[in-house]
């Protein structure tokens, strides 16, 4: 595009005979090319647009450049710390199954412990039930039930002269444990109730599986419900002490000693008191088989101090006999 300053026009003095430029006319005049400078201007504000423009666009690209770095940062870190997390969680959780898979073998092994124990107890109280079983069912006067499948192991009842089982009927259960607990006395009593027996006996193996308490209180009433505590060997006698007394509950009712607590109380002492007198039953038996040892052991040694003085006394005749010899024979 050709610019309007530089456009050849004919010389208005020589009546166009030579040619000048139109910016060589207006300067001769003295006049300004308007249009130049208006074009001038309006290029150098195009310019200046331009730069301008240029200026705010590149800020703009560094604005938008910095700001996706900023946030191309932040979703890193963002991501970065979710696969941390993430990583952390399935180190934790694998941790847990870990743990718990060594909880479920070490539950496991001693599941199969306990198994192997409540196995070996089974065997033992079933051999204790049959040994009772067998043992009761000699007593005179008393009858036995077979083996109960629950609420006890076997029902017991005293028999009238005909050997008819009479009432009340009462709860048997064997122990044959360290030591009798509260839970076996709460199991005694539920039982009973069960099977609406006024009484229950808990029988221990050995007076030693008795606690302390249960030796000073080995017949009382719980829970509406009168509690023998025994062993083996103290119950045929229990059962001969406690014989009127079932009389009277067969006669006047299973609430007989409730309405009778001064009789429940001298029974109680009865069974602390015969257990005192068996102790000292035993020391006694103790001391005569002390005194029968003794007796012989210093019977053995005057034995043997008679023996030897025997011993001594006859070798000096017979050595007096030799020198009288001698002399009869010189």
């Amino acid at each position: 595009m050709r610019s309007p300053s530089s456009e050849k026009i004919e010389c208005p003095l020589c009546c166009g005979e030579g040619e000048l430029s139109r910016a060589e006319i207006l300067d001769r005049l003295g006049v300004k090319d308007f249009a130049r400078v208006a074009q001038l201007s309006a290029e150098a504000a195009f310019r200046l647009l331009q730069s301008k423009h240029d200026r705010e666009h590149q800020t703009a690209w560094s604005r938008f450049e910095g700001e996706l770095v900023k946030r191309t940062t932040e979703i890193r870190e963002q991501h970065k710390d979710a696969l941390r997390s993430a990583q952390s969680e399935r180190d934790d959780l694998t941790r847990r199954v870990e743990d718990c898979l060594r909880e479920v073998a070490q539950l496991r092994e001693r599941n199969q412990q306990l198994e192997a124990e409540m196995a070996k107890v089974a065997h033992v109280g079933k051999r204790e039930e049959m040994d009772f079983l067998q043992e009761a069912s000699a007593w005179a006067g008393i009858a036995v039930s077979e083996k109960l499948p629950k609420n006890g192991d076997f029902l017991l009842a005293y028999r009238d002269p005909s050997g008819a089982p009479l009432e009340p009927r009462i709860v048997v259960d064997n122990k044959d444990k360290a030591s009798i607990t509260e839970s076996d006395l709460r199991k005694l009593i539920r039982d009973a109730k069960e099977r609406r027996c006024p009484a229950g006996i808990i029988v221990a193996r050995e007076e030693s599986q008795l606690r302390q308490h249960d030796r000073e209180r080995r017949w009382g009433q719980e829970d509406g419900v009168s509690i023998l505590r025994t062993t083996r060997q103290w119950l045929p006698r229990d059962l001969e002490v406690l014989r009127p007394v079932f009389e009277r509950m067969r006669i006047e009712g299973a609430d007989f000693l409730q309405k009778n607590s001064a009789l429940a109380e001298e029974v109680r002492r009865t069974f602390v008191d015969l257990d005192e007198v068996e102790k000292e039953l035993k020391r006694a038996a103790k001391a005569i088989d002390t005194v029968s040892d003794l007796t012989a052991k210093y019977r053995g040694r005057l034995q043997a101090l008679c023996d030897t003085a025997a011993s001594a006394k006859v070798a000096p005749t017979s050595e007096r006999d030799g020198s009288v010899r001698k002399t009869v024979s010189a």
